[in-house]
């Protein structure tokens, strides 16, 4: 028997012959990476002297994330009176998530999901960016999402009204589409959604509807597997839901008619999983409260 060589690459780019017109197959870049859940690094039993203030705090919250319910009212905590030293303890404990969100509207606030999702800080800024009001919420989606979003937003446009460019041909039907589902619309209804990934549109097309949905203040992105970028429109249940590659490739553009998109809240399992998990860190200072 004669020996030979067995080649390592059998699967993949590269691994078969090219075709005889040179034409080669190209591979879409997928993400790569995925965000897995850390415990917070948080002080030992016996450096926690002088944090009661905020053990007891965590405490509360534990026993709110366990009652919670999806879809109620996000129960909202005042961290503005808990010193330095509590404060500390309260930034190690809850650590960074993978959803982060800015609302831009008559106030600016920075929103940062912490390490247990359906756990939210919420911070509200003046305009030379100090932070003047800080709490934590307990919610499926933060008060300032469900509540402040769409206050001023129109509730719908009347296609006939306005006038379209000569050059714009995809987007008008697309927009008529989405006039005659809004009134449609109920909380409880699933989103209907239109995947422009799979529709014909030029750029031109896509800023004509930016312009008749208009910009709306509220903005979330969801770092995840890639990651996911929501962004409201001055149109009331219209967002733009857009997912890139760990390439920063936009590889999904859809407009969603909804009243929050899914991919944007905390569900029943995550607080679930998040009362269990604070629970467990929680449990190495049960002599401390």
């Amino acid at each position: 028997m004669k020996k030979c060589d067995i080649p390592l690459k059998v699967v993949g780019p590269g691994s078969q012959p090219a075709d005889s017109d040179g034409a080669e197959i190209s591979f879409m870049n997928l993400p790569a990476g995925m965000t897995t859940f850390e415990a917070p690094i948080v002080p030992e039993p016996e450096e926690v002297v002088g944090m009661e203030q905020a053990l007891a705090l965590a405490h509360e919250i534990q026993s709110c994330l366990t009652q919670y319910k999806v879809g109620e009212k996000a129960v909202i905590f005042d961290l503005n009176k808990l010193d330095d030293k509590n404060s500390l303890f309260m930034d190690q404990l809850l650590g960074d998530g993978e959803v982060s969100i800015q609302y831009n509207g008559e106030v600016q606030i920075e929103i940062q999901e912490s390490v247990l999702a359906g756990l939210w800080r919420v911070r509200y800024l003046d305009a030379n960016q100090n932070i003047v009001q800080d709490t934590m919420e307990v919610a499926d989606v933060p008060s300032v999402v469900t509540e402040l979003t769409f206050k001023n937003a129109q509730e719908n446009f009347d296609m006939s009204r306005i006038k379209i460019p000569e050059a714009i041909y995809n987007a008008p039907p697309l927009l008529v589409e989405v006039s005659d589902k809004l009134p449609e619309l109920k909380k409880s209804d699933e989103p209907h959604i239109i995947n422009l990934s799979l529709l014909p549109h030029t750029d031109d097309d896509i800023s004509f509807m930016s312009h008749v949905l208009g910009i709306g203040p509220t903005i979330i992105l969801s770092r995840g597997y890639g990651n996911c970028r929501i962004s409201s429109t001055a149109t009331k249940n219209a967002w733009w839901v857009q997912f890139f590659n760990s390439q920063d490739t936009l590889i999904l553009n859809t407009l969603e008619l909804v009243d929050i998109p899914n991919v944007a809240k905390a569900s029943k399992e995550d607080l679930e999983d998040s009362a269990e998990r604070l629970q467990e860190i929680l449990s190495i200072y049960h002599d401390e409260v």
